[in-house]
């Protein structure tokens, strides 16, 4: 089964202002996280902004998101599907 795209968007007050160490932590926690689901979920990227994180995963379904949510701690605020990607070059075609 091909695994799908999603942003998860975390409201976690203040974390922008986190030290590099406590984001390392956070990593650490979410990747213990992970290796407990197995290949049904990968972490792709995150960014971290004031109050919030934008996370992009690979899972094969949104519950499998929300259980990662539930063993990390990390809350699922909003979890969306990535249907199409486009980026500077889409104007040219194929």
């Amino acid at each position: 089964m091909a695994l799908r795209k999603f942003i998860i968007e975390r409201d976690i007050p203040k974390v922008g202002s986190l030290e590099r160490e406590q984001l390392r932590g956070a990593a650490a926690t979410s990747n213990a996280a992970l290796r407990q689901l197995g290949p049904d979920i990968q972490w792709v990227e995150s960014f971290v902004a004031a109050d919030k994180t934008f996370c992009v995963y690979l899972a094969k379904d949104e519950a499998i998101i929300k259980k990662h949510a539930e063993i990390s701690g990390f809350p699922a605020t909003k979890i969306t599907e990535v249907r199409k990607m486009i980026d500077p070059t889409t104007e040219k075609g194929d």
